[in-house]
């Protein structure tokens, strides 16, 4: 091998090392500092990401409210789902379908705010909630990975609690159900959140895995 092609060899060599050390510190970066490392479950990566924002309590499990996080990035997202205290959910999921879980089912974790369905209040007590990394899915509409990501968390969780479908909702549907009881509460602003194009999107997915 010549001097010239030594060169061309440790040129090629050093900028590879240097993608791959870019691309860990931006992995690094994207994360608050209590998470874990990734572990591959089945055909995604799940990251431990404990929450700040729990409720004393015990969550009954029997429904699901989905959500869009309404941040430009996941690390914008993971910062206010995990360190402020005030708003929370179970697991957020980015655009790649790799799932951040920030607290287990049974946990009350802070994602329903004001709401209603099926003869409950306060769904925090009763619901898991799903973020999907999105701006706003009226515009960024949800990946194929970010639903088949959620209903592989989701489909032991729906068969350990006996979770019906029509228990799986979104942040707006029980907002305006609430609303709607409480029309006297005009302080209370309604919500914008998951489009219902991509909640029948996640619907049909779902009964599908579950041959419904």
């Amino acid at each position: 091998m010549n001097d010239s092609m030594k060169r061309k060899l440790v040129f090629i060599l050093t900028a590879a090392v240097l993608v791959l050390l870019g691309g860990v510190a931006i992995y690094y970066t994207t994360m608050p500092s209590g998470c874990s490392s990734k572990r591959k479950v089945g055909n995604f990566y799940e990251i431990d990401c404990p929450t700040k924002g729990l409720k004393a309590g015990k969550n009954k499990v029997c429904g699901v409210v989905l959500h869009h996080t309404a941040c430009m990035t996941m690390r914008q997202s993971l910062d206010a789902l995990t360190e402020s205290g005030k708003v929370s959910c179970h697991v957020t999921i980015d655009r790649d379908g790799t799932r951040y879980i920030l607290a287990s089912p049974e946990q009350i974790t802070m994602h329903a705010g004001y709401s209603y369905h099926n003869g409950m209040t306060g769904l925090n007590r009763y619901f898991v909630g799903i973020e999907f990394q999105s701006i706003d899915t009226h515009r960024q509409p949800l990946t194929n990975e970010q639903i088949e990501s959620a209903i592989d968390y989701l489909l032991p969780i729906i068969k350990k609690h006996h979770i019906r479908l029509d228990n799986i909702v979104t942040h707006e549907q029980v907002r305006t159900a609430w609303l709607k009881r409480h029309p006297d509460r005009t302080d209370i602003p309604a919500k914008v959140d998951i489009s219902q194009a991509d909640y029948q999107r996640f619907m049909a997915a779902l009964r599908k895995r579950m041959g419904r």
